[in-house]
């Protein structure tokens, strides 16, 4: 579907009633904030308390979004979302920016699949008509637990009989800004490979929201798999880099790691995980950065076994090298959580 079909003219927003599941990470609050906007009424169905090991309040979050209603209890139990998050009432949409923490098998099977069945379940029995789903673009080639466990759940959502709309983001800013540090100490940038194996069209957080609550008064959305990166072209790590140098005024410096190297460490911590339980999750961990190391986030083109940046939507205004100047001049930079790799 061309970019400029997600552009279409957005009128006469509706009251209407969305539960958010997810509403407390970085494209939960995104998504949030732009249906607010937009004039929704918005229920954020979420946890009592965020973070690792349920240490880090939500209170910070919450105040963030004035307006929406925030409702409490395990958005990955089915009793839990029939009891406190639907609670008997009528809802027009349901939004999920859910995702599992880690990527383990089993986190991404409770979460990225079995959680979403539950709220699957719950919405259709509320009388929810349509369904926007936070998906990713990787899923177009799964080798991962995570993207097995969330192209299971689409297919379940595409055959539901609700109207849906699976959006498939490309890379986050967030997962890109790891080495700001690494460069502001002087430190080299890291690449795997001559850091041109890959390229991406990052999307803002803002950006990703504005397209996720634009899916429900948008038609060309219903019903499809929708792609989606940011505005500009496919840029590559080395890229990256050299953008990040030129704003500091330094020369480039690069560190190349072989990808060979990651392979060495899957096949020991695949071994060790077979003696060792806890080993095995580090594997899979292992595996999810080797998957980013060696293949882009675009739109594959399974005719010319390519990927494909034209074929890649573009959606909003804000690039990731407008980010960098940002960071570089004093705002803070996105919390990575658990799924940094550097």
């Amino acid at each position: 579907m061309p970019a400029n079909d997600f552009n279409v003219q957005r009128t006469a927003y509706h009251s209407r009633r969305v539960l958010l599941l997810g509403a407390t990470g970085t494209i939960g609050l995104a998504t949030a904030k732009a249906l607010l906007q937009r004039g929704y009424e918005v229920v954020c169905f979420v946890r009592p308390r965020q973070g690792a090991k349920g240490q880090v309040s939500d209170k910070p979050k919450t105040s963030a979004l004035a307006g929406a209603t925030f409702r409490y209890g395990d958005p990955t139990q089915l009793d839990s979302l029939t009891r406190d998050g639907f609670a008997g009432e009528h809802f027009d949409a349901v939004i999920s920016c859910m995702a599992s923490r880690t990527g383990s098998p089993r986190d991404a099977w409770r979460v990225d699949h079995q959680a979403h069945v539950h709220a699957l379940n719950a919405a259709k029995a509320a009388g929810v008509q349509h369904f926007v789903l936070l998906s990713a673009i990787c899923v177009q080639k799964p080798l991962l637990a995570f993207q097995h466990a969330k192209l299971a759940f689409e297919k379940a959502l595409m055959e539901s009989g609700l109207t849906y709309s699976i959006v498939r983001p490309t890379a986050f800013f967030k997962s890109l800004s790891g080495q700001l540090e690494r460069v502001k100490k002087g430190k080299p940038f890291l690449i795997f490979g001559d850091g041109q194996l890959t390229a991406c069209k990052p999307i803002s957080d803002s950006d990703l929201g504005d397209f996720i609550a634009g899916c429900l008064d948008n038609p060309h959305t219903h019903n499809q798999i929708l792609p989606i990166g940011g505005p500009g072209p496919a840029i590559t790590p080395r890229q990256q880099g050299e953008y990040l140098f030129q704003l500091m005024g330094k020369e480039p410096r690069f560190k190349s790691v072989p990808v060979g190297f990651l392979d060495l460490i899957i096949a020991v911590l695949n071994g060790l995980g077979k003696l060792i339980p806890v080993v095995a999750d580090k594997a899979e961990l292992a595996r999810i950065g080797c998957y980013y190391a060696t293949e882009s986030m675009l739109v594959w083109d399974p005719v010319a076994h390519r990927y494909d940046a034209d074929l890649t939507p573009s959606h909003g205004k804000q690039t990731l090298f407008d980010a960098y100047e940002k960071w570089l001049t004093g705002q803070a930079a996105p919390d990575r959580g658990e799924h940094a790799v550097f």
